[in-house]
């Protein structure tokens, strides 16, 4: 008897899904992410080299949506492997000192230039063009801007809409979604 209440109690602990890595600094880690010099425009020419595009994840120590992500939308397998696969993505700390250089050549520690791109929540996903315009910034040049927590469908279509460059069409995203998920149902 205890031996089954002991195998019981394996399977249960098998079919929870498993805690993020954490780094040093807080933050969850994923295979996914790239460890770069923080220079944004050396990271967008690494990203066009391998067929990419550069999202940057700005997240900060604790927070449960940035938990919420890792362990909950970014393992599923569809979605992991298109960031493996399709996205280059940099991490950022919404409050760490590591120095950033932005596209126009200014380099800030995070928190400073998180403050000067004026984002506010994390997890924030910034989506960046493959050619960043002469002395513009990540934020005037992001293709598309999801601060915030989504479920596995918002998170999966707006992966697909960037990588489709539906920001360059008619269809907003807000379309697309309803479309993608009104397809779903066929």
């Amino acid at each position: 008897m205890i031996r089954l209440r002991h195998a019981f109690a394996l399977l249960l602990l098998s079919a929870l899904p498993a805690a993020a890595e954490m780094g040093d600094d807080g933050l969850h880690k994923a295979p996914w992410m790239r460890q770069t010099f923080l220079d944004l425009r050396e990271d967008l020419a690494e990203a066009n080299a391998a067929g990419q595009r550069l999202m940057l994840l700005v997240e900060q120590r604790g927070c449960i949506y940035c938990r919420k992500m890792h362990e909950e939308i970014f393992v599923l397998p569809e979605i992991e492997q298109r960031l493996e696969e399709d996205y280059f993505v940099v991490q950022l700390n919404m409050f760490g000192d590591l120095d950033v250089t932005d596209f126009d050549g200014t380099t800030l520690p995070e928190k400073e230039m998180v403050s000067r791109w004026g984002l506010l929540f994390t997890p924030t996903m910034m989506f960046l063009p493959e050619e960043v315009p002469s002395g513009s910034t990540a934020a005037e040049s992001a293709v598309a801007v999801m601060p915030g927590a989504f479920g596995p469908a918002t998170t999966e279509n707006l992966l697909s809409w960037v990588l489709e460059r539906g920001y360059a069409g008619e269809e907003s995203f807000q379309k697309y979604h309803a479309r993608m998920l009104g397809n779903q149902g066929e």
